[in-house]
This record gives C-alpha cells, sequence and structure tokens, in this order.
C-alpha cells in the first residue's frame, strides 16, 4: 500500500460502504439492497434457504497467496455451494468485513468486485452486509437461497440401490494447497483452484429435478461429506477408484512434485465444492457415477475397504 491511499479509518465506515456499492446492480431477487437499516429479499417459493459461513485471515485464506479478489470469489463461491446442495439456487448474500484500519481501501474495493463478480456467476447480488475494525481480516458470508417449488434434497434419503455421482472437480483444491505450501509454481491450474473453488452453479437444481435422494458438497472432503450422508440415511456408501481415476490423473504432477498420493486429496482433500448425490435412477448430464449405496451399517468405503488415509478437513 502506498502512502497516498486512503484507508478505511480515513475514509470512515460509511465512506466505504459507499464506495464499494457504488455502480451496483442488483438482481430481481433484492427489492432493497444497501443503504437501509435492513435488506429486503423476495421469496417467490415462500420458502427460503439459509446458511452461512466464515473465512478467518491465516487460517481460510493467506493475504500473501490470494488477491482481495480471489477472497472474495472463495467467500461467496463456498456458500453459494451449500444452497446448491440443498437443490436451491442462490439469490442474495449479505456479507460481513472486518480489517484493521490501516487496511487500504483499494483492498475493501477489490474484495467487494470479487464477492460480486462471484455472485454473479450464479445469478445473484450482495443485498447488504457489515464493515468493522478488526485485528486480521474476517469474511463472514451468509446466502439466501430459492428452492422454486421442490423438496430441499437432504443428507438422509439416501437408499440402497442408490447410484453416487458427482458433479466438479475432486482433489484439486487439496493438490493446489501442497503446491502453495512447498514453493511449487505449477501446475497454475491447481493452485488456483485451491484459491478459488469451482461449483457447478445449476447442478444443485439438476440434482433435485432428477430426483436425487440426498445430496451435499464436498468441503472437508469427498469420505468426510459423503460420512454424513452415510450416518443421516444410515446406509453404507462403497466409492470406486476407477470411477474416480480422472480425477487421480489430474493430480499425478502435483503427487510427484510433492510426494504425496494424489489419493489423499481426491479422498480427502476438500474445499473444492463439488456436489455429491445419491440416485434411484439414470444420473442427469453433468454428473458422473463414482460409487453405490449399500445396505447395512453407515459407514464409507473405497472399494468395499475401510480408508486408512486422510478423511478430510477438522475445524478444530
Amino acid at each position: 500500500m502506498s502512502d497516498n491511499e486512503p484507508t478505511l479509518a480515513q475514509l470512515g465506515e460509511f465512506g466505504v460502504i459507499d464506495a464499494i456499492n457504488a455502480g451496483r446492480h442488483q438482481p430481481d431477487a433484492v427489492a432493497l439492497g444497501p443503504g437501509d437499516d435492513a435488506a429486503v429479499i423476495t421469496a417467490a417459493d415462500g420458502r427460503t434457504v439459509v446458511s452461512t459461513d466464515m473465512l478467518v485471515q491465516d487460517r481460510h485464506f493467506r493475504l500473501d497467496w490470494s488477491t482481495a479478489h480471489d477472497i472474495g470469489r472463495k467467500a461467496i463461491a463456498q456458500n453459494a455451494a451449500d444452497v446448491e446442495a440443498m437443490g436451491a439456487t442462490p439469490t442474495a448474500f449479505v456479507v460481513a468485513f472486518g480489517a484493521p484500519p490501516d487496511t487500504a481501501v483499494a483492498a475493501a474495493q477489490a474484495l467487494s468486485d470479487g464477492l460480486w463478480d462471484e455472485a454473479r456467476r450464479c445469478g445473484a447480488g450482495i443485498a447488504g452486509g457489515d464493515l468493522v475494525s478488526a485485528p486480521l481480516w474476517v469474511v463472514s458470508v451468509t446466502v439466501l437461497g430459492d428452492l422454486g417449488g421442490r423438496a430441499p434434497v437432504r443428507r438422509d434419503g439416501a437408499q440402497p440401490g442408490d447410484t453416487v455421482a458427482v458433479a466438479g472437480d475432486l482433489g484439486r483444491s487439496g493438490a493446489g494447497y501442497a503446491l502453495w505450501l512447498n514453493g511449487i509454481r505449477e501446475p497454475t491450474a491447481l493452485r488456483a483452484q485451491h484459491l478459488v473453488p469451482k461449483p457447478p452453479y445449476g447442478q444443485g437444481r439438476v440434482a433435485a429435478d432428477a430426483g436425487a435422494t440426498s445430496m451435499t458438497d464436498v468441503s472437508d472432503g469427498l469420505l468426510a461429506d459423503l460420512g454424513h450422508i452415510a450416518a443421516a440415511s444410515g446406509v453404507v456408501i462403497d466409492l470406486s477408484r476407477e470411477a474416480l481415476g480422472a480425477d487421480h490423473d489430474a493430480l499425478s504432477g502435483a503427487a510427484v512434485a510433492t510426494g504425496v498420493d494424489a489419493w489423499e486429496w481426491v479422498f480427502g482433500g476438500g474445499e473444492d465444492h463439488a456436489l455429491v448425490a445419491t440416485f434411484p435412477g439414470a444420473v442427469p448430464r453433468g454428473w458422473r457415477v463414482i460409487g453405490r449405496v449399500l445396505d447395512g451399517r453407515a459407514a464409507v468405503y473405497v472399494d468395499g475397504e475401510s480408508w486408512s488415509g486422510n478423511a478430510g478437513w477438522q475445524s478444530y
């Protein structure tokens, strides 16, 4: 930051809020956006899907790796994926941002641009939020979504005989993290996918329309997140290495460079925010089969056996 760049403290809370909201165009679902005591969001379905998530500097992102724009996109993407996983469409986001007073206003503007960039990708807007002083960067996002008349796709509906399928990539974020951590610059695409995930927007709705019996997004790791479905549904989920071979092969270069087994990222990497679901019949376009649902005590297996490697992210 140069000496003549204004800081958050110099411009003040409302000056910053005015600056980052200038020229924004809200989607139809946002009847009243920033500028009043609260926003007004339409809910044509009569129900609203709500989720919230928080990113903390040096825990969920690093300012020496990510641009402010990257952080904004990531914050929106991981929240939008939760709504997609219910079979809903994101409509609006509310964002609270905490940062040190000497943070450049330009950084807050870049963060806001990233938030809006990703929100537009899923057809939503930023309806409001809060700005506070904090000892480090904290970004807290609440997302609202519309089911469009559908029943929510929960975690507890998987049935023996269902097919397990995924939409999106697996293991890319975990591989990218290992590359960043070890100072390895290639492949750049994997490094980028750690900074900004790529949820398969629209596929949650596709899965719901195809009769998905359960669904979640891959935030903590494929095995960990499918473990929630297995436990809630009281079933066994058996994954196929062969069906996941393309994911494994896409990570082979990074695996060699870092000395890590690529399967560790496929099964336990997390933060890809792909969608994984179970289907009683044919899998819809945009989804690929990776396993099956069996009767038995709740568990997740790989080719019929327990996985002894990394099973996923732990918050504590």
